[in-house]
């Protein structure tokens, strides 16, 4: 029973080892995800503490772009092994209009750029194309100070200012009791998708923190 016991183990260490290589494969996943950050939450949050220049008062910044991540209809690839040459340094730094910072633009690279099968070049291109795409609703930029806001609030906000897009394609999270992100859910060529189960997961928070511009 124990030699059979441990072959029993041994298999399923050896299936879920294959299972793991086959979903970190560049180029295999189902859809993306857009992430945009709102950015003066951020910095109240983490920003500030670590000096972050994307904080920097004038700087204007609002949603900005988190990342572009490939993702199965459960979980997603990360760190994938690829042969693509990593970005350079005047790649990332154009990258910080709409991601705050050339660090984030390289770490989103390193996690979720070398999953896409793309290369840096054209993952950047795509993710300022997806970018573009999505219409970021302007009422949140007149904002003159911190409101409390139900979380529901910034996805009807969305969905008005992007009529292609359904409720089970956009998704709010929270952090903190702050407004965190809004996640929006695009196929390979960028068009408007349902998420999968463990992405539409919406934040219920009735009086969330939503801070102003800066």
């Amino acid at each position: 029973m124990r030699r059979l016991f441990g072959g029993l183990t041994a298999a399923l260490i050896a299936l879920s080892s294959t299972l793991h290589a086959e979903g970190d494969r560049p180029g295999t996943f189902d859809y993306y995800v857009l992430a945009l950050s709102w950015s003066p939450n951020w910095c109240l949050r983490e920003g500030d503490a670590r000096n972050s220049p994307q904080c920097d008062t004038g700087t204007g910044h609002g949603w900005i772009m988190h990342g572009l991540w490939p993702q199965f209809h459960r979980g997603y690839p990360s760190f994938c092994q690829t042969a693509k040459r990593p970005p350079s340094r005047g790649m990332t730094a154009q990258m910080a209009d709409i991601m705050g910072t050339s660090g984030l633009a390289w770490h989103q690279w390193k996690k979720h750029g070398t999953c896409t099968g793309l290369s840096a070049t054209d993952y950047y291109t795509l993710s300022r194309e997806a970018y573009a795409r999505v219409v970021r609703p302007e009422i949140f930029r007149q904002l003159k100070r911190s409101v409390n806001l139900p979380a529901s609030v910034i996805e009807e906000a969305f969905l008005k200012a992007n009529p292609s897009m359904e409720a089970d394609g956009v998704t709010i999270t929270c952090n903190n009791r702050q407004i965190q992100e809004a996640r929006i859910c695009l196929s390979k060529t960028l068009e408007p998708v349902p998420c999968g189960q463990d992405v539409v997961r919406d934040c219920s928070l009735k009086d969330a923190i939503f801070s102003p511009i800066r």
